[in-house]
């Protein structure tokens, strides 16, 4: 008999096992970083509870079997997020913890940016910005006619936002009524040339989806229940349309000195300091979960 993975109910203790799973997520980012002693950490740290939720709750995937058909897929369109979603993957179970060592190292199979060929788990080799939500409306269409009833999520930075090819990819989303598309945008406020806002203005966000066709929330990526709710509403809504959850995310959040830093785009931390930050990690973690 084959047993078909399930996606996770929403108990009362749902809360409680997404922060453990949003912490171990953090760490495993942490650890990698010290691996490299740098690398995009401070986006993991900012995206660890949208990931937590996404790969310990709302998602179905068979670990043993990653690409299972009937998986839903999570596309990575900012692949230099690839250290967040291997620790999200690792947490998951896809990868095992031991390869967590060969993080960036030469045929690793977890290489600095995204690569699908790489990586199990890893849907598509992202990277070059704003291709991410094209790929997802071509996929999500494709699995639309074939009639698998899988989920596409779409993970990007709000830097993405700048990019024309993703306005086309949300107007098409909306045309073709793509029910099973939903796009997670990380509003960290950061990229690398400087503050999102004044690279280029995107706000208002939540008007321009709207207007685009799109269903809208926005809320605090790092209120785990707020998140955990925004997923269940996004996955439930009977509309006909693309999803869009807008999440206002720290970059560094959970561990206090780099919640501070200026800038978080790409850390260099030095040697001692990684320690520093997996204990700052584990002690806001204590102190929130008592």
């Amino acid at each position: 008999m084959t047993i078909i993975p399930q996606r996770a109910p929403t108990t009362p203790d749902t809360l409680a096992h997404l922060k453990h799973h949003a912490w171990r997520i953090r760490r495993f980012a942490l650890r990698m970083g010290e691996v490299q002693g740098q690398g995009y950490v401070g986006q993991a740290l900012g995206w660890a509870d949208v990931l937590a939720v996404a790969y310990c709750h709302a998602m179905r995937l068979d670990p043993a079997n990653p690409e299972w058909e009937g998986r839903d897929r999570f596309l990575l369109s900012h692949g230099h997020y690839a250290i967040a979603l291997y620790a999200a993957l690792l947490e998951a179970g896809v990868l095992p913890e031991q390869e967590l060592e060969t993080y960036g190292a030469d045929d690793s199979r977890l290489p600095m940016s995204g690569m699908a060929t790489y990586t199990p788990g890893m849907e598509i080799s992202g990277g070059s910005l704003g291709q991410g939500l094209a790929i997802g409306v071509g996929m999500a269409l494709a699995l639309r006619m074939k009639g698998n009833p899988a989920w596409v999520f779409n993970s990007m930075s709000d830097g993405e936002l700048d990019e024309g090819a993703t306005w086309e990819a949300a107007l098409s989303a909306a045309h073709h009524q793509l029910g099973n598309l939903i796009a997670l945008v990380d509003l960290n406020k950061q990229q690398a040339d400087g503050n999102s806002h004044e690279v280029l203005e995107f706000e208002p966000l939540v008007d321009k989806w709207q207007a685009f066709g799109w269903h809208v929330q926005r809320v605090d990526g790092n209120d785990l229940a707020a998140v955990l709710q925004a997923f269940d509403s996004a996955m439930a809504l009977e509309a006909a349309q693309p999803r869009v959850i807008l999440f206002d995310t720290l970059m560094g959040k959970g561990v206090d000195f780099l919640e501070d830093r200026e800038k978080n785009h790409f850390i260099r931390v030095e040697a001692d300091e990684w320690q520093a930050a997996l204990r700052a990690l584990d002690d806001a973690y204590a102190q929130g979960a008592q």
